[in-house]
């Protein structure tokens, strides 16, 4: 019997950099449909998006929001609507730092989906890439940042999630939440239960125990800090929620934590062949060069405008 597709959502602002290489490497491994949700974009990825959409590699969904609301939150929302059409019974939420790393072989989400069984989630554990000495954009993630955290850590590490959407009436970035079943069951990538209360209550960004989450075979590699320009510009684009944050800010905790360098990782580039080959066909296609162009031109106008003042304000300890 063939397995249903997984499906994967995102929601997006001024990503277009990032776009078709995040894309690429997710479709590699098996997703499909894969739903992208855009609010307020300035860079091009609108039409970098509408041009893949006709092309059916990705399903581009406008995301307008009210002032005060979560960009992310109503995606989420417009997301499961709009896959709740489609035959995928499982969904995943990466941003487009996130990128879900598997051992290479034929079909790894429809292996990972069929691990999981009749479980309602899988937790795929966060592991940071730091910036690789990078301060400005290389033109690429995978190849270009490879150095990472020896290991997450089992007392501080959050988690995505790959689940059954139609089991849960909503979800945060993280996890699934409001469950409409009565008892949730959640798994390790390799299809070991976890603590039976992880899904119930308020969203969370850990499942537990957590030693026995990290297991499984499948991580994702958070490039949350990439280089120093791209890191800087999430300040300017602010966070998922739409809010303005102390977060984003240059040597600050968030960004000391995240910027893990200390050794390297480089197994998602066993992959990089079929990456390689699919990224070149896409950007093949018509109009797709000149649009990518733009989202690049873009993000280099932006980076500099970013005044000496402005970067000492987002820079924790600048004199």
């Amino acid at each position: 019997m063939t397995p249903a597709p997984v499906a994967l959502m995102s929601c997006m602002r001024n990503e277009g950099i990032h776009l078709l290489e995040w894309l690429t490497c997710h479709r590699v491994i098996g997703f499909g449909p894969i739903v992208v949700c855009t609010n307020d974009c300035k860079d091009g990825s609108d039409r970098l998006l509408d041009l893949l959409a006709r092309h059916g590699a990705v399903e581009h969904l406008p995301n307008p929001v009210t002032p005060g609301a979560s960009p992310q939150d109503a995606g989420i929302r417009r997301a499961h609507r709009h896959v709740a059409d489609s035959p995928a019974q499982r969904v995943a939420h990466p941003d487009s730092d996130e990128s879900l790393n598997l051992a290479p072989g034929a079909a790894p989400v429809a292996d990972l989906a069929a691990r999981a069984g009749a479980a309602h989630a899988v937790a795929l554990p966060w592991r940071f890439f730091g910036d690789n000495g990078h301060a400005t954009w290389p033109g690429e993630t995978l190849r270009a940042f490879t150095a990472c955290e020896t290991a997450p850590d089992p007392a501080t590490v959050k988690f995505k999630s790959l689940y059954r959407f139609r089991d849960f009436g909503h979800a945060s970035e993280h996890q699934p939440c409001d469950p409409r079943i009565p008892a949730p069951v959640a798994v390790n990538a390799a299809g070991e239960a976890l603590a039976p209360d992880t899904l119930l209550g308020p969203p969370r960004a850990r499942y537990h125990p957590a030693d026995l989450a990290l297991k499984g075979g499948a991580q994702v590699n958070h490039y949350a800090t990439r280089s120093t320009d791209v890191f800087l510009l999430k300040n300017d684009r602010g966070l998922g929620t739409g809010e303005r944050h102390a977060k984003y800010r240059l040597n600050g905790t968030w960004h000391r934590q995240a910027n893990r360098n200390e050794c390297q990782d480089r197994s998602i580039l066993l992959r990089w062949p079929e990456v390689e080959a699919e990224l070149a066909r896409l950007r093949a296609l018509p109009g797709m060069g000149e649009a990518e162009a733009d989202c690049r031109a873009w993000f280099r106008t932006r980076a500099a405008a970013l005044t000496p003042d402005r970067i000492r304000e987002i820079t924790k300890g600048a004199a």
